[in-house]
């Protein structure tokens, strides 16, 4: 992968949850992080990986036999292609009989997106809108990222971006130079317990958290609240204290939620919060009145 194109796995449009204003979010696929409660699974490697949908699936066997690669492991109950492997030619979803297959991820040219893009102008002037990039991780794909982002700005396009900020400050600050607003998720105030959750440090994060501040940039800090990871009071007056540290007066808290589970299954992936009950605001009220005690303006 090159600057002037990536690997994407969704452009959704009208989206209203994604910075200022109505704005089309662009989906990177490729993530350092393994987020243990992660709402899109897909979006962690960097490459096109196929999905089955089990309720179509027949468990015929086909798409095993005819794979080239050897990449489809079957079983009586699921259906999956080793993403390491597969060579994504598409032989199982085309011959796949129930149509039960799907390959998730493309390669995307700057200049294909910015038209998609470009299409929903009317809407970013009169609501304040524009384009965010998202994933995934962005930081991934640096140059592509860098290059989408610059590509947008000179077509007078608003940009934001979804990010957990895990890369080398220098790569990082290259690749916001351009970016008009962060959505910077925070994932705990602890090294061991980020370890724990993420598979990564917090070091990077927290630096780059501070370093997009003091340039200057509109940075809203995020915390996703996670079931037995970070939703108790102690968690969120350390990550107050983190944020505070950083520079930062406000966050916005995500309630944990189960809207990918059913995309484990699809991959072929264990998930680690089977089971586990949503959150809901109602439920974290305490813990939101813990931030503003301790000086930032949580909100939901």
């Amino acid at each position: 992968m090159g600057k002037d194109a990536g690997v994407i796995f969704n452009i959704q449009k009208f989206s209203l949850n994604d910075g200022p204003g109505i704005r089309t979010v662009v989906f990177l696929k490729g993530c350092p992080l393994r987020c243990r409660w992660c709402a899109n699974p897909e979006s962690q490697l960097a490459k096109v990986q196929i999905m089955n949908d089990s309720q179509k699936c027949l468990h015929c066997g086909h798409c095993r036999d005819i794979c080239p690669a050897g990449a489809i492991r079957f079983s009586e109950t699921s259906v999956s292609a080793d993403p390491f492997l597969c060579t994504g030619c598409g032989a199982c979803i085309s011959e796949c009989p129930a149509k039960a297959l799907k390959n998730e991820g493309e390669m995307k040219t700057v200049e294909e997106i910015v038209k998609v893009v470009m299409q929903d102008m009317p809407f970013y002037e009169e609501s304040g809108g524009g384009v965010t990039l998202s994933g995934g991780e962005m930081l991934a794909q640096p140059a592509f990222a860098k290059e989408l982002i610059r590509a947008c700005k000179a077509e007078g396009i608003s940009t934001c971006c979804e990010t957990t900020g895990f890369a080398e400050p220098s790569v990082f600050m290259d690749v916001i130079e351009d970016i008009d607003y962060i959505l910077f998720d925070v994932k705990h105030w602890s090294i061991d317990k980020h370890k724990e959750g993420t598979g990564v440090s917090n070091e990077k994060i927290l630096i780059n958290l501070k370093m997009a501040i003091d340039a200057g940039k509109d940075v809203l800090p995020r915390i996703p609240v996670i079931p037995a990871f970070n939703d108790s009071p102690e968690d969120a007056k350390g990550i107050a204290e983190a944020l505070k540290k950083a520079g930062a007066s406000k966050c916005q808290l995500l309630p944990f939620h189960q809207f990918g589970e059913n995309k484990y299954e699809q991959l072929g992936m264990e998930y680690a919060y089977k089971n586990t009950a949503a959150y809901h605001r109602e439920d974290l009220e305490d813990y939101l009145n813990v931030y503003k005690e301790n000086g930032i303006d949580a909100f939901f």
